[in-house]
């Protein structure tokens, strides 16, 4: 039964500290941002988060920062000055969560690693994001998406068969490791509810892209093979790809007996239905490589909208190859809320990407567009205790 929408979201009333920049970080406190909770992002006051002079620009704005900071509040705080680092205490004090994405060792120079963090609020939750981790012999080194998908195991097993590697066209490790933070959050949280205190939360974007390798483990685990590019081949099923048609490219997944029957016969190929090399799953395969050309030379012939409306109608999963501003026209994707406008201050209306969790009765909520450095400080330090004099001589003094 459907529920009663509140106006409540589900982690309403939960504060969560910002030191994260660039993806990563700045995606996971995003989605917790959407789910309700106060963001408070931190960053030093003359230039802020690095992605702020990030292009392409909207009227002098970088639309990189302001698609991963929306439904969060902007503090300016120099961390390096004592002033600053008190600040940011008196801030800690008052939080459920703090997520860092600091290269390992850095924030305790400041004194604010997790040991530090805890002993002045010992219900904190502090979530680090990194790209390698915490501990192991790659614990130091600095991480990127670019590296984490090649060493992950991503890009060997991304592309065409004998191709060179090739990194997926997302930023997937930093994206994930972003996800994988916010389930640790809210475990942690449910864990709190229990226990009490916090805990360390810590992934990293080379964890991210293993994790997310699940076929790939799969089948060199069990095989002895080493996963390899497959283009856009499944790696346990077939037919599961994207076939040529006359003006352009659609993906089919008709892997299951009843499906490929369906298909070969649409196709008007009923022979290849009995044929030894294409009778079942596995045998179809093992012969992907003959299969494919077979159904070619047929799908090559016709326009993709008509075998897209054929497979439709004998119930075969099928679909377009999308260009970005196709899916986000597609009217499923406005159907489910995937395209978001918001209001900004000072360019008005803003394109944002909308939240893929739909809730029946708390859902998320884009609540503002990324905030302009520094637009929430002198609010956020009054509430921690501030008076307006104090907070001018941190201004004159370049610590926000």
């Amino acid at each position: 039964m459907p529920h009663t929408v509140t106006t409540m979201p589900p982690l309403n009333g939960l504060r969560v500290i910002d030191l994260t920049r660039v993806v990563a970080g700045p995606y996971c406190t995003m989605m917790l941002g959407d789910m309700g909770a106060e963001v408070l992002k931190i960053e030093e006051p003359e230039h802020g988060d690095d992605s702020r002079g990030w292009g392409p620009y909207i009227n002098g704005w970088s639309s990189f920062f302001l698609e991963l900071n929306r439904s969060k509040k902007s503090v300016t705080l120099d961390l390096k000055k004592k002033e600053g680092a008190q600040a940011l205490r008196r801030l800690i004090e008052t939080a459920d969560v703090l997520i860092e994405n600091f290269r390992p060792g850095s924030l305790a120079e400041l004194g604010f690693d997790y040991a530090s963090a805890s002993a002045i609020n010992p219900r904190l939750i502090y979530c680090s994001i990194s790209g390698f981790g915490q501990t192991g012999p790659y614990a130091d080194r600095g991480g990127y998406d670019l590296i984490a998908q090649g060493m992950s195991g991503i890009m060997s097993a991304t592309g065409s068969d004998g191709g060179a590697p090739v990194k997926v066209g997302v930023p997937i490790t930093d994206l994930g490791a972003g996800l994988f933070a916010v389930v640790g959050i809210l475990a942690a949280l449910r864990a709190r509810r229990v226990t009490g205190r916090g805990q360390f939360v810590d992934t990293s974007l080379f964890e991210a892209g293993v994790a997310l390798s699940q076929w790939e483990a799969t089948q060199y685990w069990y095989t002895g093979e080493v996963p390899r590019g497959l283009g856009t081949a499944h790696r346990l099923n077939a037919p599961y790809q994207a076939f040529r048609a006359s003006d352009g490219h659609f993906t089919v997944g008709a892997a299951k007996d009843n499906l490929w029957t369906r298909f070969a016969t649409l196709l008007d190929l009923p022979h290849l239905i009995a044929d030894p090399r294409f009778d079942t799953v596995g045998n179809r395969l093992k012969n992907r490589a003959a299969l494919e050309p077979l159904v070619e030379a047929v799908t090559a012939g016709r326009p993709r909208a008509h075998w897209l409306a054929k497979c439709e109608e004998a119930g075969i999963p099928a679909g377009p190859i999308y260009t970005v501003p196709e899916a986000h026209a597609d009217a499923h994707a406005r159907a489910r809320g995937m395209v978001q406008e918001l209001e900004h201050p000072q360019i008005g209306r803003v394109k944002t990407l909308g939240n893929p969790v739909k809730m029946s009765a708390t859902p998320p909520r884009l609540r503002t567009a990324a905030p302009m450095l520094g637009a929430d400080t002198d609010v956020i330090l009054q509430e921690a205790g501030y008076g307006g004099a104090e907070i001018a001589a941190l201004r004159a003094a370049k610590v926000v």
